[in-house]
């Protein structure tokens, strides 16, 4: 089911937008203020971002430009402001579309629709902040790349392939260790884990992605650092 979140200060806007959208089968969470918008934009990946160029507590632009720090969501601007340097600037930005207000619900619908099939991001992982990329096996943490290992750049892929789902020590072995061929114990597992979270993790000794479930093995979280 795809994720759409609506950050926009109008509130029956908003409302009005998240009642429709869910109505077509999306699953939608709203935000009033650029502060709230930015907390759930790291707290999680999203599918679209549909974004109010003028929030009470700053600029939607700004916003914008700070969601691509988050991964590769496509964002698209809503703006009472018709003027062709609003748009010009949108686009440079990197939003994936741009509409002013008032507009219509059909059309709104009908780019969303657009976007999301365009949105490649079936070779692209995007949570909490990490972004991992299938294409060139590039990884990046809010926009800075990370450098990993072969071992560390699959071990990351299968457990956020597998995000919200515990996966045992055994499973984690056989799909990153033993479908090479190469028989490893538990201690590699965890010394991997540990080189892991010291690239990825704010707090390595707190994780908060990578957690471990004691006695089974490990799950990928998403949500807030």
């Amino acid at each position: 089911m795809r994720e759409i979140l609506i950050i926009e200060d109008d509130e029956d806007l908003r409302e009005g937008l998240s009642f429709s959208l869910e109505m077509e089968g999306y699953t939608v969470k709203t935000a009033g203020t650029k502060r709230e918008g930015l907390r759930l934009m790291k707290g999680k990946s999203w599918d679209l971002i549909l974004l109010d160029c003028n929030l009470p507590d700053g600029s939607g632009f700004d916003l914008c430009r700070e969601a691509g720090l988050y991964g590769d969501t496509p964002v698209m601007i809503l703006t009472a402001r018709d003027t062709e340097m609003d748009e010009i600037r949108a686009l440079e930005l990197g939003a994936a579309d741009y509409m002013s207000k008032p507009f219509s619900l059909g059309v709104l619908k009908a780019r969303i629709r657009r976007i999301l099939m365009g949105a490649r991001k079936e070779n692209r992982l995007v949570s909490g902040g990490v972004t991992l990329d299938k294409d060139t096996c590039a990884v990046r943490k809010h926009g800075e790349e990370v450098s990993c290992s072969k071992i560390e750049y699959q071990l990351l892929l299968y457990l956020m392939e597998n995000r919200g789902q515990v996966l045992s020590k055994e499973q984690i072995l056989e799909h990153v260790w033993d479908s090479q061929g190469r028989f490893v114990d538990e201690n590699t597992l965890s010394v991997n884990i540990r080189r892991l979270r010291g690239k990825i993790e704010k707090d390595p000794g707190h994780p908060v992605r990578i957690r471990t479930v004691h006695g089974i093995g490990y799950i990928w979280k998403e949500g807030e650092e």
